[in-house]
C-alpha cells in the first residue's frame, strides 16, 4: 500500500477525532453545573449519587449512554425506571438498566440453549429478562426495611440535637454524618438540596418520593406542620419515635409468627418445579412427551395450567400472611 495514502487516512482520522473531542468537551463542560443542579432540582432528587469524587469520575456515563438517556428523557418508562433505581440505590441510568435486562435475557437464553435446546431457551430468555426487575425490587424492599428500622434512632438523634440548641438543618446534617446507610445517604441528599437553595418542604417531598414509608410520612408531616404553626418539634418527634419503635416491634413479632406460613408457600411452590427439573435430568424423553407434536396439544395446556395454579397458590398464601399494621 502506498505510504502516502496511509498517512492521509491516518491524518484524516486523527483530525476527525480531534474535532469530535473538542466538540464533546465544549458541550459537556458548559453543562456540568446545570447537570449537577438538575440532579436535585429538576428530577426531584430521583437520582443516585456517589459520596466521593473518585467514584463519580469512575461512574461517568459514556456518550452512548447519554444519547440513549436523552432520547428517552421525559417518557413515563424512563421516569419509572429512574424512580425504581433511586429507591433501590442502584447507580445505573435507565438506558444502562434496559441494556442490563437485554444482556441478562440473552445470557440466560444461551445457557439454557446449550444445556437443553431451543425450547427451554425461550423460557430462559423470559426468565433472564425479569431477573433485573426482581433484583431491583428486592433491593428496594431491603433498603426500605433498613430505613424504617433506623428511623427511630434517627429521630432520637434529631430530638437530642434540637434540645441541645441545634436548628432543624443542623440536626439533619448530624444525622447525615452520624447515622449509617441508608438513612444517612438520604438525609445527606436532603441537606445538599437545602444548601443549594431548595426549601425544606420541597427537599422533604423529594425524600418522600424516594422512600415510600408511612413512618417517614408521619415525620415529614410533623416537621412541615411545626414550621407553619410552630410548637415544640422535639417533643412531637419524641412521641413519633416511640410510636415508630412500637410499630417496628410489632412488625417483628408478626414476621416471626408468620415465618412458617411464608416458608410453606415457598416450599410448596418450588416442589413441583424441582420435581420436573429432576425428572428432566433423569428421564428427558418422559418430560418431552409434553412437547411432542402428537401430544403437545394436551401437554402444553396442562403445563400452563400447572404454572398458573402454582403462581396463584403462592400469591394467595403470601397475601394471607401479609398482615398490615
Amino acid at each position: 500500500m502506498d505510504p502516502t495514502i496511509v498517512l492521509i487516512v491516518g491524518g484524516g482520522l486523527a483530525l476527525l477525532f480531534l474535532v469530535v473531542g473538542i466538540v464533546l468537551s465544549l458541550v459537556g463542560g458548559g453543562s456540568v453545573v446545570e447537570e449537577r443542579l438538575g440532579r436535585y432540582a429538576e428530577t426531584g432528587g430521583m437520582v443516585t449519587t456517589v459520596s466521593d469524587e473518585s467514584a463519580d469520575r469512575d461512574d461517568r456515563p459514556t456518550p452512548l449512554s447519554d444519547f440513549l438517556n436523552n432520547l428517552g428523557e421525559g417518557t413515563d418508562l424512563f421516569a419509572g425506571i429512574s424512580t425504581n433505581l433511586a429507591q433501590a440505590d442502584i447507580k445505573l441510568r435507565p438506558a444502562e438498566y434496559l441494556a442490563a435486562r437485554v444482556v441478562a435475557m440473552f445470557g440466560v437464553a444461551v445457557v439454557a440453549f446449550v444445556l437443553s435446546g431451543a425450547i427451554l431457551a425461550v423460557v430462559g430468555a423470559l426468565v433472564g429478562f425479569f431477573i433485573p426487575p426482581i433484583y431491583v425490587g428486592r433491593a428496594r424492599k431491603s433498603r426500605l426495611k433498613a430505613f424504617d428500622n433506623q428511623l427511630s434512632d434517627m429521630l432520637n438523634l434529631v430530638v437530642n440535637g434540637l434540645r441541645a440548641g441545634f436548628s432543624t438543618l443542623q440536626a439533619l446534617e448530624a444525622v447525615s454524618h452520624e447515622m449509617p446507610s441508608p438513612i444517612s445517604d438520604e438525609f445527606r441528599r436532603v441537606v445538599q438540596e437545602m444548601q443549594l437553595g431548595i426549601t425544606m418542604e420541597e427537599a422533604m417531598d423529594h425524600l418522600m418520593r424516594r422512600i415510600h414509608s408511612d413512618d417517614l410520612d408521619l415525620v415529614i408531616t410533623a416537621i412541615n406542620v411545626q414550621r407553619e404553626v410552630g410548637g415544640n418539634l422535639a417533643e412531637i418527634l419524641d412521641v413519633i419515635s416511640f410510636t415508630i419503635r412500637e410499630r417496628v416491634r410489632i412488625k417483628g413479632e408478626i414476621a416471626s409468627l408468620t415465618a412458617q406460613g411464608r416458608a410453606t408457600a415457598w416450599v410448596i411452590s418450588a416442589l413441583p418445579i424441582a420435581l420436573v427439573g429432576l425428572l428432566f435430568a433423569v428421564n428427558k424423553p418422559y418430560i418431552m412427551q409434553f412437547f411432542n407434536p402428537e401430544t403437545r396439544s394436551c401437554g402444553i395446556p396442562l403445563l400452563s395450567l400447572a404454572g398458573l395454579m402454582i403462581v396463584s397458590g403462592f400469591l394467595i398464601t403470601q397475601k394471607i400472611v401479609d398482615i398490615d399494621i
